[in-house]
């Protein structure tokens, strides 16, 4: 099979497009023929400087595609059934083994490339706002980073239970396209001071909770957007930033700093049911997955790069040459 591959980390160059084996079905797995790769967060920080399987390395969390192969020991999945699929790597590649227990059936008509990006951003932002969050109807929350898919994820999900959602964004542009999803009221971060529009927008009361995959230096203007007894659901390091940060005010306030790795809980009943909820809510229509841009699994480098440019609003995603969807 063709698959983008590394074999040392570093910037997005460091890809290679090239045939390796084909993987092997494990007794309780599948394999899939791949449709639609989802370039995940991690993805790029495992790229940059993160470990690697083998060499060469495979990247990527998440990907969609058919069944081409089941386990001896698996019964309830079948070849010829369209899937999306999460693992630690192995996505960016025509065909994909992982264990069936991280396949969820994509519901039939549903477009199989906006499967291809729900369970790790939406199973994250469901997380970070009910799961750590804790997060009910009437709160206010500030949701970091608000273009990206965790983002756009968490303020759909925050707008539906009830809230009041603030989000931040490095442009007035990228803000106007988050209203459709459920925005009340956005932050230019790279005009203005978050923390002071925050406090404006809430009467200076600060926030209940706050979604954060930037953490670095953005952790800060997080704690400092809180207001009493406010929570923050840090679930990344996209700023790629060292966390030096001043938790001091937590005590006062009563605040709470969580951290979230969805992927320590992505095999249990509990999360697993939840990511197959949210993929059919999305067939359904009630939530909507937006898709920036596509490249073919060979420009894999120029993908990459692109998503660190910054300019993405939504996911980026991979398709092989010849797939379908």
């Amino acid at each position: 099979m063709k698959a983008a591959v590394y074999y040392e980390t570093g910037a997005p160059d460091v890809f290679r497009y090239e045939d390796v084996p084909d993987p092997v079905c494990h007794p309780q797995g599948v394999v899939i023929r791949v449709e639609a790769v989802s370039i995940e967060g991690g993805d790029t920080l495992n790229r940059g400087g993160g470990q690697m399987a083998g060499s060469p390395h495979i990247v990527g969390y998440q990907a969609a595609g058919e069944i081409v192969e089941v386990g001896a020991e698996v019964s309830h999945l079948k070849v010829g059934q369209k899937v999306v699929t999460v693992n630690a790597f192995g996505s960016h590649a025509e065909l994909r083994a992982v264990p069936a227990r991280n396949a969820w059936p994509i519901p039939d008509g549903f477009d199989i490339r906006k499967a291809s990006a729900i369970p790790v951003p939406f199973g994250t932002a469901h997380e970070c706002l009910f799961g750590a969050g804790r997060l009910k109807a009437g709160e206010t929350v500030l949701v970091q980073a608000g273009a990206g898919a965790v983002g756009i994820a968490a303020i759909q999900l925050a707008k539906k239970a009830g809230a009041t959602v603030l989000a931040s964004a490095s442009s007035d542009e990228r803000l106007e396209r988050l209203k459709v999803f459920g925005l009340d009221h956005g932050i230019n971060y790279g005009r203005d001071d978050l923390v002071e529009q925050v406090m404006k927008l809430t009467g200076g009361k600060g926030v209940d909770l706050v979604v954060d995959p930037v953490g670095g230096a953005t952790l800060q203007a997080s704690l400092g957007a809180l207001g009493y007894r406010g929570r923050i659901s840090l679930v990344g390091n996209a700023g790629r930033e060292p966390m030096k940060v001043d938790v001091s005010s937590l005590m006062g306030g009563n605040r709470s700093l969580t951290g979230v790795f969805l992927g320590a809980e992505i095999m249990t009943d509990r999360v697993h049911d939840m990511i197959q909820d949210l993929i059919d809510q999305a067939a359904r229509g009630e939530l909507e997955v937006v898709i920036d841009k596509t490249f073919p699994l060979s420009e894999a480098a120029a993908a990459h790069a692109y998503i660190e440019s910054r300019q993405a609003v939504g996911r980026v995603l991979l398709i092989p040459e010849g797939a379908g969807g």
